[in-house]
């Protein structure tokens, strides 16, 4: 094996990736500005969406191990268990108790806010599925905050925009484990990933580029309970998915040496600051993110083990720092935003799991029993 299955850094690197989301939002949710890095990584990306990618390398990589472990059936609950719960009940705050404050704030009442066809209630009914058909709330955060002021629109949660992906590549790795693809076709997803990495080249090639969240981007397709799907994203997302998918199957012959995780590293951070992110930046993060579970510091491999907020912190930092920035809590500056909006969502992140996503996990070995029609004995 390149790395061992227990004992690794990815929760740590989840945790890192999911914080550095909540600091690159800082500077377009606070103050309109640009999104993190974005002009020093020629605007390829920046640092919110590259922590997206790595999310999907990681994902790729453990959901893999896991659909090869369970049953179909087994492996799909085991998915619902993890994502939806946390996601129900951040709807739930996001549409009542957040939402009513920016409410009251902007107009001193309540007055109208439970009506109308871009409600509450109806911001929960449109997202309950993962696909985000609602992003926000009547006309709430639209003149509040810089974020409204700029894309004239309610937004609450924007981060939510890539769990569809992440849902979709979720059926696609079940659906490969249904015809066994995983157990004894491997060389067939090897050469699927090939295939979206091909696109890709040829994305660039032609100038294509992939830059920001797919909310600008035309050609979506739509889809029942998930809505919008754009394509270009999905390829992106789907070859880092399947790049992590194959390190997982091709675990036992991949080489993790030190050199090669330096040498990816400075690929890396070449392609984000000279150009060529998409096709010599991909590969490398891929490589940089196992290399880095894989040798991280003995100490720091205990991060999520019997914890994990990474999930927690994606899915509430977008809503802590609208509201935020709604009641004005930008006005010391950047690090004084950033340090109110951080703590808040990890605190909310913490909740999450303590009170919702780990009390959820403890029912993934539930298994519905059938009454039998017998009378019982009597004792």
């Amino acid at each position: 094996m390149a790395f061992e299955e227990r004992d690794n850094g990815f929760g740590a690197i989840r945790l890192m990736l999911a914080v550095s989301v909540v600091v690159a939002h800082a500077t377009s949710l606070g103050f309109g500005w640009e999104d993190l890095g974005h002009s020093a990584f020629r605007g390829q990306t920046n640092v919110g969406t590259l922590a997206v990618f790595g999310f999907f390398v990681l994902s790729g990589l453990l959901i893999t191990r896991s659909a090869r472990r369970t049953s179909p059936g087994r492996f799909a609950w085991h998915r619902a268990v993890r994502i939806l719960p946390g996601l129900w009940v951040c709807l739930l705050v996001t549409a009542f108790v957040a939402a009513p404050l920016v409410a009251y704030r902007e107009h001193g009442n309540l007055d109208g806010f439970w009506d109308g066809p871009r409600g509450p209630v109806q911001y929960v009914w449109h997202n309950w599925f993962v696909g985000v058909r609602q992003y926000g709330i009547h006309d709430l955060l639209v003149q509040s905050t810089p974020w409204g002021r700029q894309t004239s629109s309610s937004v609450f949660n924007g981060a939510l925009w890539s769990l569809v992906y992440e849902v979709l590549c979720y059926a696609a790795t079940g659906l490969l484990a249904v015809t066994g693809l995983l157990h004894r076709r491997r060389r067939l997803v090897l050469a699927a990933a090939v295939v979206l990495f091909g696109v890709i080249v040829t994305d660039q090639v032609r100038h294509r580029e992939l830059a920001g969240p797919p909310a600008s981007h035309h050609g979506e397709i739509r889809l029942p309970l998930l809505g919008a799907v754009y394509p270009q994203w999905m390829v992106y997302l789907g070859f880092l998915f399947l790049a992590g998918a194959l390190v997982e199957l091709y675990a036992d012959r991949l080489p993790l040496r030190g050199w090669a995780g330096a040498v990816a590293v400075v690929l890396l951070a070449t392609s984000l600051l000279a150009g060529g992110f998409f096709v010599v930046g991909f590969p490398a993060l891929v490589y940089a993110l196992v290399w880095a579970g894989a040798r991280m510091p003995r100490r720091l491999r205990r991060i999520g083990r019997r914890s994990d907020y990474s999930y927690g912190i994606y899915i509430y930092g977008f809503v802590i720092q609208q509201v935020f920035a709604g009641y004005g809590w930008n006005r010391w500056g950047f690090w004084p935003y950033t340090a109110l909006s951080l703590p808040a969502t990890v605190t909310a992140a913490a909740l999450s799991w303590h009170l919702v996503e780990r009390h959820a996990l403890r029912g993934k070995d539930w298994t519905p029993t059938c009454r039998s029609g017998r009378s019982r004995e009597a004792p």
